[in-house]
């Protein structure tokens, strides 16, 4: 579904999977690294150097190593376990992987993301919404205070400068601020 700022844990985002034929979220809290590899990959992004994910898909490439799904399969105090499942063309084998790094790769590898039932039961938010867009993190805004916008008095040319720049200088927590006030004021418009 998307990243949204934590205000649980310092530094930290709030990764939205959301399940696909039904109401229940999982909030997952990743660092800011994390957070933007994957919006990078969400926003299609083009940063001026590969970031290690992307070095990740190249080499997997050249060897080709496809990831076929991620499985998040286990949850213990507060920290989610994930799998890569990967093939090789002769074989089928599983590689241990943080969640977030799973999830990056996933969104670069165009695979699905599975997640155990009763993880779903546990750690699953249900929101009762008729809306499904997929791109909106407005129904669970209120699980994590976002951060006082302060990108609000520029205009919208303003903004596309400063994404452009923040990609440039790899700034990317900047440039997901300032997407997020672009998407705000989009969502406004409609």
């Amino acid at each position: 579904m998307g990243i949204s700022y934590s205000q649980t844990q310092s530094g930290a985002y709030a990764l939205i999977l959301i399940e696909e034929d039904g109401d229940r979220r999982i909030p997952i809290i990743i660092g800011g690294f994390e957070a933007q590899a994957i919006v990078i990959k969400l926003e299609n992004l083009d940063p001026p150097r590969p970031l290690t994910h992307d070095l990740f898909k190249k080499m997997a490439d050249e060897f080709n190593i496809s990831v076929m799904e991620v499985v998040i399969y286990k949850l213990e105090e507060g920290v989610f376990f994930s799998q890569l499942v990967c093939n090789n063309g002769r074989k089928e084998f599983s590689i241990d992987s943080r969640t977030s790094d799973a999830v990056a790769l996933a969104l670069r590898f165009g695979c699905p993301i599975f997640i155990a039932e009763n993880i779903l039961d546990k750690a699953g938010i249900t929101i009762n919404s008729s809306d499904t867009d997929m791109t909106s993190i407005n129904e669970t805004e209120s699980l994590f205070e976002p951060e006082k916008n302060k990108y609000g008095t520029y205009s919208d040319e303003e903004l596309y400068k400063i994404i452009d720049e923040s990609v440039k200088t790899e700034d990317y927590e900047r440039a997901a601020a300032v997407r997020d006030e672009i998407e705000k004021r989009k969502r406004r418009k409609v």
